[in-house]
């Protein structure tokens, strides 16, 4: 999402050609893709040996047209477990390194950024707390700002929002919005949880008047949802298509897999609870390598408990039962998370950082 914004405002001004690892989005941005980003989406030790032959098959493409087009410049977003090994062999080819969103290694592996000071000439960092971790390590970064901020927004009330989508919009209805990832292992590990907490909010003293909703990810299809779903036929919950923001500013509550969907529901406003799981062997060198106070990032941003995480064995039905319906009986508590995430709102920059990255990079090329 992030670099296909990039490469149409690196377009905008200058007569580029941009060629890489991408999906749709970057495709109608005018990138060519010589390898599809969906072969080789990831969480976890164990997907990693799984995908092996996928990433081998994407670096071999990756090389092959570097070698054959010989580009000046790689634009490099995020995904370090790839794009650190990549990079050490672009540079080998003459090839100038920029990471366009520089990997949180503050928060795991932070002897890693050498890596970075070795094989880049120039890192973009989208949260203000990252820049002196880099540049401390002799890393040449800007800070961008957040590439969301400006861009998230709802263009729909939540009665119409209800209306469109067959729901009830009486404010005495709560709706409930659960956002499990988009990654396969990410709906493996938390559709069944949520569709179990779904059933014991439902269950629950006023739980049937309780609405649930699915806004569907980008890359995600009804089907991929749709086999968890038959696991509960008892519990109702809507899939919205291509309405995601809508669905965040209408729900009096999100439940939101950490990631980007929680810098997006806090920008939205939207009182939430954050959960995440992953394989027991990810976790258990995951619970070595972490080196952070929190998970999820709204808190990383705010530098506290803004947010209850469930992460691994704490995200259970029965506690993500028990923290939405804290949320939903205390308008307390919700007006002093929305008060919260206003202030991490703040700390996320002004809008425009897509035009700063593409300033900035288009300034070298020019160069």
């Amino acid at each position: 999402m992030y670099a296909a914004r990039l490469a149409s405002a690196l377009h905008a001004r200058r007569d580029v050609r941009l060629f890489g690892m991408g999906g749709p989005r970057m495709r109608e941005a005018g990138v060519e893709t010589v390898v599809d980003c969906s072969e080789v989406s990831l969480v976890g030790l164990t997907e990693v040996a799984r995908k092996m032959p996928a990433l081998n098959r994407a670096w071999r493409r990756l090389m092959a047209e570097t070698r054959r087009r010989r580009p000046p410049f790689a634009i490099l977003t995020d995904f370090p477990g790839f794009h650190l090994h990549l990079s050490r062999a672009l540079k080998r080819k003459g090839v100038r390194n920029i990471y366009f969103i520089c990997p949180q290694f503050w928060a795991w592996r932070p002897r890693r950024v050498n890596l970075v000071r070795r094989r880049f000439i120039r890192g973009l960092c989208i949260f203000p707390f990252e820049v002196e971790f880099y540049r401390r390590a002799g890393v040449p970064v800007d800070w961008i700002g957040h590439p969301l901020v400006g861009e998230v927004r709802a263009t729909l009330s939540r009665a119409e929002f209800a209306t469109k989508h067959g729901l009830d919009g009486d404010p005495a209805r709560p709706i409930i919005a659960l956002l499990p990832g988009s990654r396969p292992g990410e709906l493996a590990q938390h559709m069944p949880r949520l569709i179990e907490s779904a059933a014991r909010l439902k269950s629950a003293e006023s739980g049937s008047r309780r609405q649930f909703v699915l806004p569907l990810a980008a890359g995600l299809g009804r089907p991929q949802i749709g086999a968890h779903l038959v696991s509960r036929p008892d519990v109702t919950i809507s899939v919205i298509e291509n309405d995601t923001y809508n669905t965040l500013a209408a729900a009096d509550l999100a439940i939101v897999s950490s990631g980007t969907a929680t810098v997006e529901a806090a920008l939205i406003g939207v009182p939430m609870v954050v959960i995440y799981r992953v394989a027991a062997t990810t976790a258990w060198v995951a619970r070595r390598l972490v080196r952070t106070p929190f998970f999820a990032m709204v808190n990383l941003i705010a530098g506290k408990r803004v947010v209850p995480e469930l992460i691994q064995d704490d995200f259970t039905p029965e506690r993500v039962a028990q923290e939405a319906k804290r949320l939903l009986g205390s308008a307390e508590a919700r007006a002093e998370m929305r008060n919260n995430l206003a202030l991490v709102r703040e700390r996320l920059g002004p809008p425009g950082a897509i035009e700063r990255a593409a300033g900035i990079i288009g300034g070298m090329i020019e160069g």
